[in-house]
């Protein structure tokens, strides 16, 4: 065991569940409604918790369980012949699975965007627990647990194509079945809690790239390095492409810009310097704002917080940037993008709809008219002129 590598992990699985809560749970909160604020704090919450005990259960021996080419098998159900002093790598096993967890943790919760202000909340923990569990965890082990696509030679250092792609195909798929919100066009009730958000995100994002490194080491360095430029620079080119589009920035905008930058760095933190990050930043900031005017204004999708726009599209993107700077092979990730998603779609439509035939997806009208803090949680943080 090395010490240094395993205290730096320590800190970089702190920082990732903090990615979540609370900051995803604020990013999202403050662009919904006063009256469904709320909700979106329940969801995330409660993703959290029961992802935690999922993982636990059954998520950590699928993905990291074996070395099969598909399946990780069952071996390491509930941490079977994992203790303190199992080591994977240079760190002890159960901070590994700990580290993993809180990734298993916010890919789910990053669904929540797609959805906020009309799902039911019975149907949000048996898709998301069933979700992690037969998409995400699987997904895993073909990239991170020696499966088949890494022995393809896919890259993807920290979840280009496990975290974002997978989420991003989910949420808009989600979106679909669900239809549009009744309120759709109300403004974001709290800018500012979404700046806090996006802040605590950006901080945590050092955690989520640094930490995949898995050692306390000069690749850690670099991918904090880089994760941090692209952040910046696709906050500059979302608010001076607005710029030039409408004639003013607005702060909610240029801080999903660097969401958009962070998606985009997360599957090439560990193959490119700063300057190829300056260059991914940049695309990312117009890329990812042109993916929002597609989905929202032209194909008329409510993807409710831009899952796909920012994060699947962010991800994808960053993915295919690996092959165009030299660290894989196009026909890697592009397979791996492809396999991925067709796996993501098939399945996550299949769980969309067996789940609806027993659990009602969307809440009914009165609900979502009058927001679903009180009606659903019973209790509320806004006036309902909110």
């Amino acid at each position: 065991m090395n010490g240094a590598d395993t205290a730096w992990i320590i800190v970089a699985t702190a920082l990732v569940l903090f990615m979540t809560l609370p900051g995803l749970a604020l990013f999202y909160g403050g662009l919904v409604r006063g009256r469904n604020v709320l909700s979106v704090f329940m969801h995330c919450f409660a993703i959290a918790c029961l992802m935690s005990v999922l993982w636990l259960v059954a998520g950590y021996t699928i993905a990291f369980g074996g070395e099969g080419a598909y399946w990780g098998g069952m071996d390491k159900a509930f941490l079977t012949g994992v203790d303190a002093d199992t080591l994977a790598g240079t760190i002890p096993e159960v901070l590994f699975f700990a580290f993993q967890m809180t990734f298993a943790i916010i890919t789910p919760a990053l669904i929540v965007g797609a959805y906020v202000e009309r799902i039911s909340f019975a149907f949000v923990l048996v898709f998301s627990g069933a979700w992690m569990l037969l998409v995400y965890a699987p997904v895993v082990h073909w990239i991170w647990g020696g499966g088949f696509l890494a022995d393809m030679g896919v890259v993807d250092f920290a979840g280009g194509i496990v975290v974002h792609e997978t989420a991003g195909l989910a949420a808009v798929l989600l979106a679909v079945v669900l239809g549009p919100r009744k309120t759709k066009h109300t403004p974001p009730h709290q800018p500012g809690m979404v700046f806090i958000g996006a802040g605590m995100l950006w901080v945590g994002w050092f955690g989520f790239n640094g930490g995949s490194a898995l050692a306390a080491d000069g690749s850690a360095a670099m991918a904090i390095t880089v994760t941090h430029l692209s952040a910046a620079t696709a906050s500059l080119t979302w608010a001076l492409w607005e710029k030039i589009k409408f004639g003013r920035a607005s702060l909610v905008s240029m801080v999903t810009g660097s969401i958009a930058g962070l998606a985009s760095i997360t599957p090439a933190a560990g193959s490119v310097g700063p300057v190829e990050a300056l260059i991914i930043g940049g695309v990312a900031g117009i890329l990812c704002q042109e993916a929002v005017v597609l989905i929202r204004d032209r194909l008329k999708l409510d993807d409710s917080l831009d899952v796909f726009a920012v994060h699947g599209v962010g991800g994808i993107f960053g993915t295919i940037m690996i092959a165009v700077f030299g660290g894989a092979t196009w026909a890697a990730q592009l397979s791996g993008l492809a396999i991925v998603g067709v796996f993501t779609v098939v399945v996550t439509l299949v769980l969309i709809y067996v789940i609806k035939i027993f659990i009602p997806i969307r809440v009914d009208l009165e609900t979502e008219t009058n927001g679903l803090d009180l009606a659903v949680h019973g209790e509320r943080a806004y006036e309902l002129n909110s």
